[in-house]
């Protein structure tokens, strides 16, 4: 009888995380309270090549959009099911624009909609969708952008939008464009469902905008007001940047730089490594750094401390134990954090001190579906995230 109990034990104390590949699949991973991780399940979906899930906790809800197609060839969008087991039952699967990268949900307040919008690297696109998320429905609006001529890197050959970012109060999209050197800025109709353009914030050229976030400040002097705080990296010109953000009557952003720096020891990266995903939880930021091999063969983890007044340091190196790590998601008790490695497509668990930041040990590693190609970003591990 209590061994019983305790497999029963061990079972509900399991928590799902869900990983893209692009081998056409997305993996069902569990990871228990023995710090086992394990596929809990597969399912051949997605379009040729799932790149990025969005999950709604409250309906239970995967997106998953498909990397596949480009600027003339379109790709995919489905919606999934999930049960308490985190079987994957497809909704809805629906026409995208191509290449596929990331996406967000936004909306939703005060009883309104909820939209999705997804970024398209080699589509050149943003799309929005109203949610649920419909087969014969077309997109709300997209996006299409164009340069007048290329970048000054070999990767600026286009506008290449990388990821969607919903501010502190819901109100705005941005979107960083690696190709076009500018972080998009759109004002959200919550009526509607609706973006409405915003100007632009540029970068110098070069710098390739990748990801960033948002911080808020929460001050307890009323006479002080809160601080609103892009930060985001660059993956061609591999810094770290923020911004303070104000929010104007026009009814738009204003921008003004506060701090660049190369988030790495010493200040300065490897020659072709480059900072790709960042995060945060708590006052500590995490930037996933590619092509370092700073822990041989493995790529790094860059951790970063943020001060009281929202000002960034460089703060450890840590192993992302695989190569290229593309993506990482930090649980919500600020324990865990998961770490996608595209290339040797794995996905290591790593344990985080939710008091200091720091990043120790591994607890768990697990290969899902077979390595990629360093050379071919469109092979290996795309996503993961936890269900949460």
């Amino acid at each position: 009888m209590f061994r019983y109990l305790s497999f029963f034990v061990s079972l509900a104390a399991a928590t799902n995380l869900y990983a893209t590949h692009y081998d056409g699949s997305i993996y069902t991973l569990s990871f228990d309270s023995r710090n086992s991780l394990s596929i809990a399940s597969s399912l051949k979906t997605c379009g040729d090549a799932p790149s990025w899930l969005t999950f709604d906790s409250s309906t239970r809800t995967l997106y998953c959009s498909d990397h596949a197609g480009n600027t003339t060839m379109n790709g995919s969008l489905s919606s999934y099911s999930v049960n308490q087991h985190g079987r994957l039952t497809e909704l809805a699967k629906t026409v995208d624009v191509g290449a596929a990268v990331h996406s967000t949900m936004y909306g939703g307040m005060h009883g309104h909609k909820k939209y999705l919008a997804v970024a398209h690297y080699g589509g050149s696109a943003l799309s929005t969708f109203a949610l649920p998320l419909r087969s014969d429905k077309e997109p709300l609006q997209v996006f299409r952008y164009q340069m007048s001529q290329p970048g000054i890197k070999p990767q600026q050959d286009a506008p290449h939008p990388h990821q969607v970012i919903l501010d502190p109060t819901g109100s705005f999209i941005l979107v960083p464009d690696l190709g076009a050197d500018q972080v998009r800025v759109y004002a959200i109709d919550q009526h509607s469902g609706r973006l409405n353009v915003c100007p632009s914030l540029n970068y110098t050229a070069g710098s390739g905008p990748r990801h960033g976030l948002f911080w808020k400040s929460k001050h307890s002097d009323s006479e002080q007001a809160p601080v609103t705080i892009l930060y985001t990296v660059s993956e061609l010109g591999g810094h770290f940047n923020a911004f303070d953000v104000s929010y104007l009557s026009s009814g738009c952003l204003a921008f003004r730089e506060t701090q660049s720096f190369v988030p790495y020891q010493g200040g300065q990266l490897p020659a072709g490594a480059a900072p790709a995903e960042l995060r945060m939880a708590g006052n500590s930021l995490y930037a996933s750094i590619r092509f370092d091999e700073g822990f041989p063969p493995n790529d790094s983890m860059s951790t970063l401390a943020r001060s009281s007044n929202g000002t960034v340091t460089f703060s450890q190196i840590t192993s992302s134990y695989g190569t290229i790590p593309r993506t990482l998601v930090v649980n919500k008790k600020g324990t865990l954090v998961a770490i996608g490695n595209q290339a040797s497509s794995n996905v290591a668990i790593v344990a985080r001190n939710p008091r200091s930041g720091e990043l120790g040990k591994l607890l768990a590693n697990l290969q899902v579906g077979q390595p990629g190609q360093a050379s071919n970003s469109s092979t290996g591990l795309s996503s993961i995230i936890w269900e949460e």
